[in-house]
């Protein structure tokens, strides 16, 4: 499945001929759907929308020619797709910033997996105390534990 970016990038011969093998694929899909052989349901959703973008960026470059526009007046999409080439080019880190935060979580993540409390090794006592085991060594949210302490101490007195 092509992005609009990626399809943005692509020159007009380029981008017919793509059109017309999505076409084909989906005339394909369709048919296997009939005789009862197509597997991936989706796949017929995808090419619709590949085959939708591919019309789409050929009517923007109809219009844009129609009209005269230059390179740096088509839309937004394109833009971008030319900016990341160039950055590509010159090595530039093309990574946005939510993009940064998401791996770094990520990355905090898997430290927290692997038992990695820190730099010292030392075990956080609130995260300890969101986490109580109850008698079936279920894990328990905090609000829950609580509770379930209480019944436990309320047991121990009665027996």
């Amino acid at each position: 499945m092509a992005t609009a970016a990626e399809i943005s990038e692509y020159d007009t011969e380029e981008l017919e001929r793509q059109l017309s093998d999505t076409r084909r694929e989906l005339f394909n899909l369709r048919f296997q759907l009939a005789t009862g052989q197509l597997d991936n349901f989706s796949r017929i959703n995808q090419a619709r929308k590949d085959v939708a973008r591919m019309m789409t960026e050929l009517r923007i470059r109809e219009i844009a020619e129609a009209e005269g526009m230059a390179m740096d007046e088509l839309p937004a999409h394109q833009a971008a797709a030319r900016r990341r080439n160039q950055d590509q080019k010159l090595g530039r880190d093309t990574t946005t910033a939510s993009q940064r935060r998401a791996a770094a979580k990520a990355d905090e993540d898997a430290a927290h997996d692997h038992g990695d409390h820190g730099p010292h090794g030392a075990v956080d006592e609130d995260e300890l105390a969101e986490e109580v085991a109850d008698d079936d060594g279920m894990i328990l949210p905090a609000a829950d534990a609580a509770d379930a302490a209480e019944g436990t101490d309320d047991a121990e007195e009665t027996s």
